[in-house]
């Protein structure tokens, strides 16, 4: 009985460890996922910044030229 039951502990101890090896792996490719999409915002909001001071610029061109 305690043999099988040691046997049993065993299974589940192997079950945990496969999980967190698991969990380990998904918890790497969301933290990559994440670092990938804050610089992707970055990048926008660059853009956007860029794009912004370029539109400014031409109306104060345009305002210069009335």
């Amino acid at each position: 009985m305690a043999e099988n039951q040691l046997k049993t502990l065993e299974q589940k101890i192997d079950e945990l460890i496969a999980l967190c090896n698991d969990l380990n792996r998904e918890n790497q490719a969301l933290k990559s996922d994440s670092a990938s999409w804050h610089s992707e915002r970055q990048d926008l909001i660059d853009k956007n910044e860029l794009a912004r001071s370029k539109v400014a610029a031409m109306i104060d061109r345009l305002r210069t030229a009335e």
